[in-house]
């Protein structure tokens, strides 16, 4: 990746910037990326020449169905300031972030890069994956009028250091991470949402740093890039790996009356790995393994 100070990261001292290397400019939550002046101050007195836009208003499953509207404005607002704060500042590279949620509840799998506009996506976090197909949208409307080099990149789950552990509106591996945390500091029971059925595929942080740099440095394609691993586990395979790392012998307790949400959305990452044929991902073990030792170790001041 270029090691200079030409890079901006918007939500850069979150799970994926913190993960990127080099001299570059991280901008957090002081910066109300929803307020365009603010956006334009930021893009004018940075002027920088590339942009990697991580920053969202993100939650799990319950913020995304307790707060529709807000997750809605918030993800438009960003998106459309930032992108068009990149076009009127010269932006000369800009990697816009999405999310799996873009892609349709009922849809062929596995998920492509053709796929995101082929139907509506599941009900309980339609709001934040409208705002982000909209991204897609703006971005690709932008390449076509304006010629520019704007693209855009679908991780799956992540996780990994520096993520947002708040039990309400963390993403599924740490709430999990930090509910078995206080269960076990507490001794109570380990509950969790649904049926532990569902499958998801993960992927580390670090490796979405690495692949991000990739990008940045070298994909230009019209169409979104799918980042992950393409292997599915089970929820209830994620716990008992928390579980084993977190040294937890209570009682864990699935709560089968809560939703259980989209039950899979596989994908393909052949296009990606046509790029990247020998690209090691981080294995789930590993990767977990890591992340709590890190939470446990920045309990007092992580995000939670």
């Amino acid at each position: 990746m270029k090691n200079n100070l030409d890079t901006l990261v918007t939500g850069g001292r979150g799970l994926v910037g913190s993960s990127l290397s080099g001299d570059i400019n991280r901008v957090g939550s002081e910066f109300d990326l929803r307020d365009k002046v603010v956006t334009d101050k930021l893009f004018s007195d940075l002027s920088p020449k590339n942009v990697i836009h991580c920053a969202a208003r993100v939650g799990g499953l319950g913020g995304n169905m307790n707060h529709k509207g807000e997750f809605f404005y918030d993800n438009i607002m960003m998106n459309t300031n930032v992108i068009e704060s990149c076009r009127i500042h010269n932006v000369k590279k800009l990697v816009c972030f999405l999310s799996t949620c873009v892609f349709p509840n009922d849809v062929e799998y596995p998920l492509t890069e053709k796929k995101i506009h082929l139907g509506p996506p599941h009900n309980t976090n339609d709001s934040y994956s409208y705002a982000k197909r909209m991204a897609e949208v703006q971005i690709r409307a932008y390449r076509e009028q304006y010629g520019l080099n704007y693209v855009t990149v679908i991780p799956s789950n992540i996780y990994g250091p520096n993520d947002n552990f708040d039990l309400a509106n963390g993403h599924v591996v740490p709430s999990l991470i930090h509910k078995c945390y206080l269960a076990k500091k507490n001794n109570t029971p380990f509950k969790i949402w649904g049926s532990g059925k569902p499958l998801r595929e993960f992927i580390f942080s670090k490796d979405v740093g690495k692949l991000t740099e990739w990008v940045l440095d070298n994909y230009e394609g019209e169409e979104p890039l799918i980042l992950s691993t393409s292997d599915e586990v089970s929820i209830k395979d994620v716990v008992n790996l928390i579980v084993k790392h977190m040294s937890f012998d209570g009682e864990v307790i699935w709560e089968s009356d809560k939703p259980d949400g989209q039950f899979r959305k596989p994908s393909d990452n052949s296009k990606l790995l046509s790029y990247l044929p020998d690209f090691k991902f981080t294995s789930l073990d590993e990767g977990l393994k890591e992340t709590i030792d890190w939470f446990i170790d920045n309990y007092e001041n992580c995000r939670k």
